[in-house]
């Protein structure tokens, strides 16, 4: 389920990230969604490919950006 435009990302993304957030987050998801494939591939195999992707994808906006009060904001 890779995303081919930030206006398909979930609505938790896309109203809260500025637009260069959301390039990062779909970027990431969509890496990690082929990169995580395999059950093996992932430290908790409990967890679905999807639920990896989106943490990854997480994880990848956190590096650039924070959140200061209400908003998203890059980092200095």
């Amino acid at each position: 389920m890779p995303y081919a435009n930030n206006s398909d990302l979930p609505e938790s993304v896309t109203k809260h990230l500025p637009d260069h957030a959301q390039d990062i987050y779909r970027s990431a998801f969509n890496s990690a969604w082929d990169e995580y494939k395999s059950p093996k591939e992932r430290r908790n195999s409990s967890e679905t490919r999807e639920q990896v992707a989106h943490k990854v994808a997480w994880a990848a906006v956190k590096k650039k950006y924070t959140k200061k009060e209400d908003q998203w904001v890059e980092k200095s």
